[in-house]
C-alpha cells in the first residue's frame, strides 16, 4: 500500500485518492519525526498542522458527554430543581389550580372591574404545583416587569381578572398565610364573596381554598415530606 506526501494511505499509485496529493510519501509509522495531528490524523511536523492548522500547544478538548447524560449546565439545573424545599421540617404544601364555576358565578354577580369581559373556559385541566418557601407569588408572568410567579396564572386559557402580582403565600414550617398584594379584583377564601383585606397576612389551613380573578381557585394541601 502506498502513501501520499500528506501521509494518507492510498490505493492509487500516482495521486492520493483521499486528498489528491502526489503519491510517494512514507508510512506514518516509518516517519520518526512526525506526529499524527489530533484533529485530522495527518502526520504533522511542528506546532501547527499543515493540513488543518490545528495548534498542538492547545489543551485537548473535554471529552464529549455520554449519550443521554446531562452536560455540566444541565446537571447544575437539575440539581437546583431537585433540591428539597426549605420548610423547616414541616409538610410539603401543594397547590391545585382549577377553574371553579362557583367562584365564577359569585364574581359575575359582583360585576367588578374586568369581570364583564371574563369568560369561563371550556377546558382547563387541573394543575398541581408543589410549593417552595418561604414566599410563593400568585400572579401572571411578565418578562418586561421581571415577574416570574411560582403559581403562574398566565398559562392559557388565562383568567384575565388575575393581577400580575395578585397575592403572596408565605410558608414557615407547617404555617401558611396568604396576603393580597392590592389586586384589582381582590382575593377571597373558602367561597366567601368578601375579599380579604389587602396587605394583611391571613392564616390558612390544610384544605383551604383561595379564589382569585374571575374563576380561578387554588386549593392548598399539606402533604407529608
Amino acid at each position: 500500500m502506498a502513501f501520499c506526501t500528506d501521509g494518507h494511505e492510498t490505493a492509487a499509485v500516482d495521486y492520493c485518492d483521499t486528498c489528491g496529493a502526489p503519491v510517494g510519501g512514507q508510512s506514518p509509522s516509518a516517519t520518526t519525526n512526525l506526529a499524527l495531528c489530533p484533529s485530522c490524523g495527518v502526520p504533522s511536523e511542528g506546532r501547527f498542522c499543515e493540513n488543518c492548522g490545528h495548534d498542538s500547544a492547545l489543551p485537548p478538548p473535554p471529552p464529549a458527554p455520554e449519550p443521554g447524560a446531562p452536560d455540566e449546565h444541565e446537571a447544575a439545573t437539575l440539581g437546583e430543581t431537585r433540591e428539597p424545599p426549605d420548610l423547616d421540617g414541616g409538610p410539603v404544601w401543594v397547590a391545585t389550580v382549577t377553574a371553579d364555576p362557583g367562584h365564577y358565578a359569585r364574581m359575575q354577580a359582583q360585576q367588578g372591574p374586568d369581570l364583564d369581559r371574563v369568560e369561563f373556559p371550556g377546558y382547563y385541566p387541573d394543575r398541581r404545583i408543589p410549593l417552595r418557601g418561604p414566599n410563593v407569588l400568585i400572579g401572571k408572568r411578565s418578562a418586561s416587569q421581571g415577574l416570574h410567579p411560582e403559581i403562574d396564572l398566565s398559562v392559557a386559557p388565562a383568567d384575565i381578572a388575575v393581577s400580575r402580582s395578585h397575592a403572596m403565600l408565605h410558608i414557615k414550617g407547617a404555617t401558611l398565610t396568604v396576603t393580597d398584594l392590592g389586586s384589582t379584583n381582590g382575593t377571597c377564601i373558602n367561597e366567601s364573596p368578601t375579599p380579604i383585606a389587602p396587605k394583611t397576612a391571613i392564616p390558612l389551613r390544610d384544605g383551604d381554598r383561595i379564589h382569585v380573578g374571575g374563576w380561578t381557585t387554588i386549593t392548598l394541601r399539606a402533604e407529608p415530606s
